[in-house]
């Protein structure tokens, strides 16, 4: 059986910045996260919210880098 998280990261150092950065989301949007780890019991509403909120960061973040802006 595949493992249960079949995402793996390009750059494996950038998990605790991806972890943060869902922290943040997830504050700022209201959403609980499982203590456990486990998102089988978040909402399918509440997950999206929190993948769609990280994804526009990351494009703002790479738009600003490649302009040559700062943050």
């Amino acid at each position: 059986m595949a493992s249960s998280r079949s995402n793996q990261l390009v750059v494996p150092q950038a998990t605790a910045a991806l972890q943060q950065m869902k922290l943040e989301a997830a504050q700022e949007l209201g959403v609980q996260i499982p203590q456990d780890g486990y998102y089988g019991n978040v909402s399918t509403r509440d997950a999206g919210s929190l993948g769609g909120y990280i994804t526009k960061k990351l494009v703002q973040i790479a738009e600003q880098q490649l302009s040559g802006g700062s943050r």
